[in-house]
């Protein structure tokens, strides 16, 4: 397994973070409460959580089975995309994204998994990705099925965001 290798598709670059990211992060994602709406997870809260954030995120390059991303597009960070907790028995990862939200609707999300997706199966040779997500976020439903993948089942009530049950669909995509 190689980890974090740089990957570039038609519009975007998903490259390695860098310690400046942490400003755009806390600006564009731990700031604004509708990118954290349906996680109820913040790391950028702070530009000091933030640049923490990265830092880890930094350091985990070195585990090769550690997979994290900064989308760009025209020379600007607009997302991240990570794969988490690699199970070698089951030989599969999740995966998170998040996008900002002034490039929502312009097929980002999608394109970025569907380069990770083929990056973790074909080049890595994990079996099977794994994601989940909030049944009422209907834009990283639509990203997450577009990309390939498909529902595996819902949880009903299962997660807990701002003291409010939300249920959770899980997906899956599966090596070709």
């Amino acid at each position: 397994m190689q980890g974090t290798e740089q990957l570039t598709t038609k519009r975007l670059i998903l490259r390695r973070y860098r310690p400046e990211d942490a400003d755009t992060l806390y600006k564009n994602f731990g700031s604004d409460p509708a990118m954290y709406e349906y996680s109820g997870w913040n790391p950028y809260a702070t530009l000091e959580m933030a640049a923490d954030t990265v830092r880890d995120f930094i350091k985990s390059y070195a585990d090769p089975t550690f997979y994290g991303w900064a989308i760009e597009y025209d020379g600007r960070m607009i997302g991240t995309i990570g794969a988490y907790d690699y199970d070698a028995e089951q030989n599969s990862v999740e995966i998170g994204m998040s996008i900002e939200r002034a490039s929502w609707g312009r097929g980002f999300a999608g394109e970025a998994l569907s380069c990770v997706f083929e990056y973790l199966t074909e080049h890595e040779q994990i079996r099977t990705v794994t994601a989940w997500c909030a049944a009422e976020n209907i834009g990283s439903r639509k990203a997450l099925t577009k990309a390939g993948m498909h529902e595996t089942g819902i949880e009903s009530g299962a997660l807990e965001i701002g003291g409010v049950l939300h249920d959770k669909i899980n997906f899956e995509y599966t090596m070709k």
